[in-house]
């Protein structure tokens, strides 16, 4: 890191007023708020947030309501380092984390996720289907850097668990409702209670619509608005206490997305060859074209303008405490999913590049561990299978050149690949691993600990393209041992500091668009990566807290997608174990307490990542490139203040204020690209009444109404642009809770 680089950072620790995001529940006093311990599972053990050797933000339902964060997106909006967009088909139910510059913005069944997402412990295999609704959650937990022990494969750049409000004694019944401009509405109905001495069972549904932001102005009778909104939801789970010391649990959510596609248009650039379909016989796509409104769309494709997403899933878990030292665990969970949705890749009139498109997975997953703790040491051990059969499949598309609707290329005279098209692809992975994790106390300051994990996956995967002269079959396995060694020394009763060195990987496979022919369709090999990590935690003064981490990460047979101009005219894109990348940067998350009633939460990461080594041949991304969608600063600032009034009232006041510089729409700088930089505001004013049952909040979402790009890809003549679809919103939230 360049020293010009370091004194930036400096100035803008020194500057910013940074803190955690961690508040759990609302307390009497902001600084109670502040300071109250903070437990994590993110180790598959409970251990104080600050006393574990590693980076994780716990984000509580306190600051998830306070912040208006209603899905999975919201959260990358609020934790250094991490950001989470989408793209995919257009389908809002999409995610793409990126953590510390590694993630994967495809969603293709033959691609894998860089970050992992969790639903209290069940792996979520697709990113389709990740961006999570977030009624009744406990919390979410994010670890960054590669997790390559306790969650092994496709956890290179972290982890994100998202965990729910389990059954428990309380018997609680509570109702919410939300009325906003835009056409929102939205109510979540939450129910907790024992029914009997060793049953408990927890139920939530939720419901949320909000009006579109644009239009299909070329279509008679659109399905949907632009941006429109509209799911239900929900969740039950039933716990049996059989004894003191065994316990069950099992849990059944569901989901129904119908929503309108997020909003898109295209930018016109310089055609990337002067022989393409833009520039030959071809109807030329202009500018009048293309609506003036960017948040309309100008397809002519019925359908393509609606999206849906839907699935459901189980998990069963037992808990078992064997006796006073060891205990087991068992984890079990099948879930389903299905989607529709597609992009009209050059938003006009024209047919040149259009993708209907449908998926859908199935999975099932078990896990033992056996854990143990002794006076000195504690240690979490597994064993893990997955298991996921799903398809994509589009039709019919239009892809010119390969296809157009007279069936001919631009010169008018060669045929194309039979009019318009259609592509499936077909995958089926197994996955097994086995695991160990280990701490152990040294003295009473001082801590050690390290893990091992073997993980093994077998796919199987099928493909018919217009290219291809019949379906072809192929088979690949992959493996890799990953480790992580760590050491933890409390310096004074709230302060500690940590190093750690972590492996990881991301499981191999096979490209998602191989257009280019069969030969295109095979394998490439994992991705590894080992982080180096330095961290500070604790309380630094009586009303500060901190956490602080430096990293440098390294990544190699990074699997890089890359056009090949001697294959298909350039028009093909092929994936190959083709570069290496690094990561440096720091994280630091501090609250501050000015009063007992005000507190000030921020987050600052600054990250310099940047591709170091490309095998000759690949084209289009170079060495000094930017991995895609990896902001360098990301920065959140998040006051609270409250105040009680004479009647045991309380009024709380909360803002939030979350920042993402520019960053590049792909792994390879293009100005047609960048994604420009981005602040966003909101805010929440709550009154409580004096039995703290009650309570009604004034809020504000994206106050400013920033509209900015979520994500950018350069095609023959055009870039498609994603935009966003969290618009400003104001309105009222009430909620009651009733004990039972």
């Amino acid at each position: 890191m360049k020293l010009r680089k370091l004194s930036q950072l400096s100035l803008a620790i020194v500057a910013a007023l940074t803190t955690s995001v961690n508040a759990e529940e609302t307390k009497t006093t902001a600084k109670q708020d502040a300071f109250e311990k903070i437990e994590v599972t993110a180790r598959k053990r409970t251990e104080s947030l600050f006393e574990s050797p590693t980076a994780i933000t716990s984000i509580g339902a306190n600051l998830i309501d306070k912040a208006n964060m209603s899905n999975l997106e919201d959260i990358g909006k609020y934790v250094p380092n991490l950001n989470i967009t989408r793209y995919g088909v257009g389908n809002a139910a999409h995610a793409s984390v990126f953590i510390r510059g590694i993630g994967l913005q495809d969603h293709i069944i033959t691609t894998d996720p860089g970050v992992g997402v969790y639903l209290d412990g069940v792996y979520l295999g697709r990113q389709m289907g990740s961006n999570l609704s977030l009624p009744n959650v406990e919390r979410v937990e994010v670890l960054r850097g590669p997790q390559g022990t306790l969650y092994g494969r496709n956890t290179l750049g972290g982890a994100v668990n998202v965990i729910t409000k389990q059954p428990g004694d309380e018997g609680i019944l509570t109702t919410s409702a939300k009325l906003g401009s835009r056409g929102r509405i939205a109510g979540d109905v939450y129910f907790n209670n024992s029914l009997n001495d060793e049953l408990s069972m927890s139920a939530s549904a939720s419901y949320k619509i909000r009006d579109g932001v644009g239009e299909a102005v070329n279509l008679a009778n659109p399905e949907k608005e632009i941006g429109e909104e509209e799911e239900f939801s929900g969740r039950v789970a039933l716990k049996w206490q059989a004894n003191s010391d065994l316990a069950f649990t099992f849990s059944l959510d569901g989901v129904d997305n119908e929503s309108g596609q997020s909003p898109y248009t295209i930018e016109l650039t310089e055609p990337l060859d002067a022989n393409d379909v833009f520039n030959g016989d071809f109807p030329l796509l202009t500018q009048d074209m293309i609506p003036s409104d960017p948040d309309d769309l100008g397809t002519t494709v019925a359908g393509i303008e609606s999206t849906s997403y839907s699935g459901w899933g189980t998990s069963f878990t037992a808990d078992w405490a064997i006796d006073d030292t060891y205990t087991a665990k068992f984890i079990s969970s099948y879930r389903t999913s299905e989607y529709e949705g597609g992009l009209d890749d050059d938003a006009s009139p024209l047919n040149l590049s259009e993708f209907p498109e449908e998926g859908g997975a199935d999975q099932y997953s078990f896990e033992i561990q056996l854990n143990a703790t002794y006076d000195n040491m504690d240690f979490v051990s597994g064993l893990y299978f997955f298991n996921e059969d799903g398809f994509t499949r589009s039709g019919p598309f239009v892809f010119s050149p390969f296809n157009t609707p007279n069936g001919l290329l631009n010169d008018g005279v060669t045929p194309s690949f039979g009019g318009y098209g259609d592509f499936e692809i077909n995958q089926e992975t197994n996955s097994y691993a086995v695991y160990f994790n280990t701490s152990y106390d040294l003295t009473d300051d001082l801590s050690i600990g390290g893990g091992l994990r073997y993980s093994k996956d077998e796919k199987d995967a099928d493909a018919i393209f217009p290219t291809f002269a019949e379906r072809k079959y192929v088979s690949a396995e992959f493996d890799a041992v990953t480790w992580d060694i760590n050491a933890s020394y409390q310096i004074s009763n709230n302060m500690n500091v940590y190093g750690q060195i972590q492996k990881g990987y991301q499981t191999g496979g096979f490209p998602p668009r191989p257009f280019g022919g069969p030969d295109q369709f095979v394998s490439f090999d994992e991705t590894k990566a080992v982080n180096y990590e330095m961290g500070l935690k604790g309380q630094v003064h009586e009303n500060v807290s901190m956490m602080l981490a430096i990293f440098v990460t390294d990544y190699t047979d990074l699997a890089l997608p890359f056009s090949d101009p001697t294959a298909g005219g350039g028009f093909v894109t092929i994936v190959e174990n083709a570069g290496q990348s690094k990561a440096q940067g720091i994280e630091l998350e501090t609250t501050v307490a000015i009063t007992d009633d005000f507190t000030i939460r921020s987050a600052v990461g600054y990250l310099d990542s940047e591709i170091t080594e490309v095998d000759a041949g690949v084209q289009g991304i170079g060495k000094g490139d930017s991995p895609a969608l990896t902001p360098r600063w990301t920065v959140m600032v998040a006051p609270s203040y409250f105040m009680d009034l004479d009647s045991g009232a309380t009024v709380a006041l909360n803002a939030n204020y979350s920042y993402r510089s520019e960053m590049q729409g792909q792994s390879v700088y293009s100005q047609s690209e960048t994604i420009d930089s981005r602040e966003l505001v909101g805010f929440n004013i709550s009154y409580t009444n004096a039995y703290g049952d009650m309570e009604v909040t004034l809020y504000g979402e994206n106050v400013l109404n920033e509209v900015y790009d979520v994500g950018r890809l350069q095609q023959s003549g055009f870039v498609g642009v994603m935009r966003s679809n969290d618009r400003s919103e104001f309105g009222l939230k009430f909620k009651k809770d009733f004990e039972l």
